[in-house]
């Protein structure tokens, strides 16, 4: 077995070039394949770039600088080379982190911010039609308007390949997954809304009704027979007959009924019914810690405030509960002028509640009460010992308690400052366990918990008010399992920290969400679903998935196998989500979303229509659920493994260029050219790849965090837009657009350049030690660089145009994502830079993950191994 080195010598010498390089191109719209290559004349054939090594190449780099190999400029010159060194006056940031150990130039790599550029230039502010059997839409983070012609918008599913291989044998040589990404409640574009091209909502008694023999609901994928008396379906293959006052005669032309244009469910992917049956509204409780190390943090009187504040000024009639906790359950009687406490002493399983009545009240009735509660908390003194903690699902089932005897949803906001008694932890005996235990497993209690609240529709946010860490429980289990999330202020006395958590507070208020979801999928017969992978509770049937809450961005991945038989190649293949649920209202929705892609026997066409961000979407989903049962190297090797034997098997089965292309290419399809980059980013993230100081709290919150992303914030997640700011703007400038996003390196930083890192969880503003005094003067306030603070900070509101434009763009920015994220600064050369380089994701981690250009030559290495 030859290793890296001696395999890349073997190749330079088979091919009789040098191996200090690499050179890529791809030209848009014109070439359908790109090959990456150690040097060479270019080439032109098959619609295929390519090089052909020569004869005659230098070995050896003449002493200076350190070079690199480029093409030349003379296009005359096509079969020869030049050296060029960097820049000496120092424009450049230079880290070690960006060069190769095997001496290719990241800078010749396919680039990723040059794909989303290419896509965005090709789609943004556009229509895509999205129709059955057609192409694969624009990447998912292109914002362009989506046309509904019969198959869903892209925004709500998207597949990772418009084009399934006929039969299993076909698909298993592919060794890439058939898989789609759902977004139940994915909200519209902007453009979309100005342009109506909102979801249609039909009445549950006027829609033709769907499949009665598996359930799945009417779509244009339903095939019509005996003139419009039945339907066939195609995801069971039976037939239903349909109810007499829906009938319509079919055209002996197209076999389409005469009123299909006037029925959403007949011609469109996506619509939603609204059943007549209706449920209870949802309730927002308010759960408030007040034991002593409560009373002491000094956190009570503001938190009180500002929910005083917040439910003061809600618009909308909501229904409002409040309890307090320290080592017992404190309930109110919202139903007095002068509420009561009702103090709940026991600790069984099921907490039985002393009455029902003005537990819970709408707002407007009880607007006197509650202000006159929030105002009392603070001024209770601690009545028993809890200095051992509390233990966290005691607030939990409390409000289940309330829940199930009004049978009503609900959201709970749980405010916590003291230690957490920890569950039963499945890590207990590890040593001793045959098994070893992953620390992202949850306990079954919490589990357990997590069910319960599933069945009732109870979602929790759980905020963490303590300037210490919770200790070894980590709390955030039952919240991210129940669609809510946890939230830590460790220090919420700085006026940044106080306005985030007022900010966040409302904006989980005001949510509008779906309650006691219940999501069916549906696949064409002949196919399956394997597995389901997301923030869920796990179910016996894949197909089958329960959800407290959920929200515009709550994305699950649903994987699909073939089973004996083979798909008709004239039907294709239809992929079905049936999302029903209830709004905060109590109106219960059912959101159908249809999605009808092509099949083929030839392996080409299904590599030609995958889509990177999507594979990257679902690999992170079914990589972080896989983390509960195996081990962390386990899954590295294998996904860098099934990339491997997908880019030997693309060379193989799928390559139109197989036959001539040399060992000493590495041939990717079109829509895989950034899935190297944003597979390596996968790989050593901090879930999968711990760094020493990335803490296991933080770990297992990054993990619920990013399982929750759509496709678009999971693209951004793994790949940061890196974009650089105008030092100066004109007076009728104002707004700074994001087309000009660059590598994510620090080869891409400048000195004398100012740039902003956009990830969902992170805003970070990079500051070169060379920037001119006059734009920190315009953008900061400040007249040199020592001035300027490192670390969280705020744009001072300065009118001028520059200010203007990035303020501007950072709250666009924000609008973008679920959380309120800090806006971090970062100086050229402080100790901030290391927090800097996680995200620079094409260079080497710090916690030791390989650069993007040289994971790409082991992937060449290896899948050269494979081929011979």
């Amino acid at each position: 077995m030859l290793g890296p080195a001696a395999a890349l010598r073997v190749l330079s010498e088979r091919n009789n070039c040098v191996t200090s390089s690499a050179f890529i191109e791809f030209e848009r719209g014109v070439l359908s394949e790109i090959c990456f290559i150690f040097g060479g004349e270019r080439i032109l054939r098959r619609n295929v770039c390519y090089f052909r090594p020569l004869l005659k190449t230098p070995q050896c780099s003449p002493p200076g600088p350190k070079s690199s190999w480029t093409p030349h400029s003379d296009p005359r010159a096509g079969s020869g080379l030049v050296i060029t060194t960097p820049n000496a006056d120092g424009n450049q940031q230079k880290s070690p982190s960006s060069e190769s150990r095997y001496g290719l130039d990241p800078s010749l790599l396919p680039s990723a911010a040059k794909v989303m550029a290419d896509d965005r230039a090709e789609w943004e502010g556009k229509v895509f039609v999205s129709e059955p059997f057609g192409s694969p839409p624009p990447l998912a983070t292109t914002s362009c308007i989506m046309e509904d012609r019969g198959s869903a918008s892209p925004r709500a599913m998207r597949s990772t390949t418009y084009c399934f291989p006929q039969d299993g044998p076909t698909a298993l040589r592919a060794r890439l997954p058939l898989a789609a990404l759902v977004t139940p409640l994915a909200r519209q574009n902007p453009l979309e809304v100005r342009f109506e091209k909102r979801l249609p909502v039909v009445m549950e008694n006027a829609c033709v009704s769907g499949c009665r023999w598996c359930g799945a609901a009417m779509c244009p994928a339903m095939s019509w027979q005996d003139c419009g008396e039945r339907f066939r379906c195609p995801f069971c293959d039976k037939l239903t007959e349909v109810p007499r006052q829906l009938y319509q005669p079919t055209t002996e032309v197209d076999g389409s009924r005469p009123d299909w244009e006037q029925r959403p469910e007949l011609h469109m992917g996506s619509y939603e019914v609204l059943h007549a049956l209706k449920n209870e509204a949802a309730v927002l409780l308010l759960a408030i810690d007040v034991s002593t190390a409560a009373l002491r943090s000094g956190y009570l009187e503001f938190v009180t405030q500002q929910l005083h504040t917040l439910l003061d000024s809600l618009h909308r009639d909501v229904h409002v509960g409040l309890l307090t906790y320290d080592n017992r359950i404190q309930l109110y009687d919202l139903s007095r002028s002068r509420p009561h406490m009702l103090v709940m002493a026991q600790r069984s399983e099921e907490l039985q509640l002393p009455v029902r009545e003005g537990l819970v009240l709408p707002l407007r009735d009880c607007r006197d009460s509650v202000a006159s509660v929030l105002q009392h908390i603070p001024q209770l003194s601690p009545e028993c010992d809890d200095s051992a903690g509390i233990p966290m699902e005691l607030p939990v089932k409390a409000a289940l308690a309330i829940l199930r005897t009004l049978a009503c949803p609900g959201k709970l906001l749980v405010f916590h400052s003291a230690p957490f008694i920890e569950m039963e932890s499945p890590s207990a005996g590890i040593f001793g366990a045959s098994k070893p235990k992953s620390i992202f497993k949850p306990p079954e209690e919490a589990v357990s918990l997590a069910e319960a609240c599933v069945r009732q529709g109870c979602g929790i946010h759980l905020f963490v008010l303590s300037p210490q860490d919770v200790g070894g429980a980590w709390p955030g289990h039952v919240p991210y399992l129940t669609g809510g999330a946890l939230y830590v202020y460790k220090h919420l006395q700085g006026d940044l920290d106080r306005e985030r958590f007022c900010q966040k507070l409302r904006r989980i208020v005001e949510a509008d969400v779906g309650y006691k979801a219940e999501l069916s999928l549906f696949v064409s017969k002949g196919m399956r679903v394997l597995g389901c992978y997301g923030l869920i509770v796990p179910k016996m049937s894949p197909s089958q998935i329960a959800m407290a809450t959920l929200d515009w961005q709550t994305t699950v991945a649903v994987e699909f196998m073939h089973d004996a038989s083979a798909l008709d190649k004239m039907r294709g293949v239809a992929i079905q989500a049936v999302l029903e649920y209830s709004t905060e209202r109590g109106e219960r929705r059912s959101r159908v979303h249809t999605l009808m892609l092509r099949s083929s026997d030839h392996l080409q066409e299904t590599f030609c229509q995958y889509q990177a961000q999507t594979l990257l979407a679902f690999y992170c989903k079914k990589m972080y659920c896989a983390v509960l049962e195996r081990p962390l190297q386990d899954l590295r090797e294998a996904l860098q493994w099934e990339l491997t034997e997908a880019l030997a098997s693309y060379r193989r089965h799928g390559c139109s260029a197989s036959a001539w292309a040399s060992s000493g290419q590495l041939v990717l399809p079109r829509g895989l050219r950034a899935l190297p980059v944003y597979l390596n980013s996968l790989r050593k993230s901090d879930v999968l790849l711990p760094g020493l100081r990335t803490s296991v709290h933080r770990r297992l919150r990054l993990r619920c965090q990013v399982l929750g992303l759509d496709t678009a914030a999971c693209a951004t997640h793994f790949y940061p837009t890196l974009m650089p700011l105008p030092l100066s703007l004109a007076g009728n400038v104002t707004k700074v657009e994001e087309e000009g996003a660059l590598p994510c390196s620090a080869a891409s930083l400048r000195p004398g350049g100012i740039f902003l890192l956009h990830a969902p969880n992170a805003l970070l503003l990079w500051v070169g030690a060379c920037v001119p005094a006059c734009t920190l003067a315009e953008l900061f306030n400040v007249r040199c660089l020592m001035s300027l603070p490192s670390g969280e900070t705020k744009l001072p509101l300065l009118d001028n145009p520059l200010s203007i434009a990035v303020r501007s763009l950072v709250d666009a920015l924000d609008s973008e994502v679920l959380c309120l994220r800090q806006l971090l600064l970062v100086k050229q050369g402080d100790a901030g830079e290391e927090l800097l380089q996680h995200y620079l994701v094409e260079d080497k981690s710090p916690n030791g993950g390989a650069s993007y250009a040289d994971f790409l030559y082991h992937l060449h290495v290896a899948s050269v191994r494979l081929l011979h």
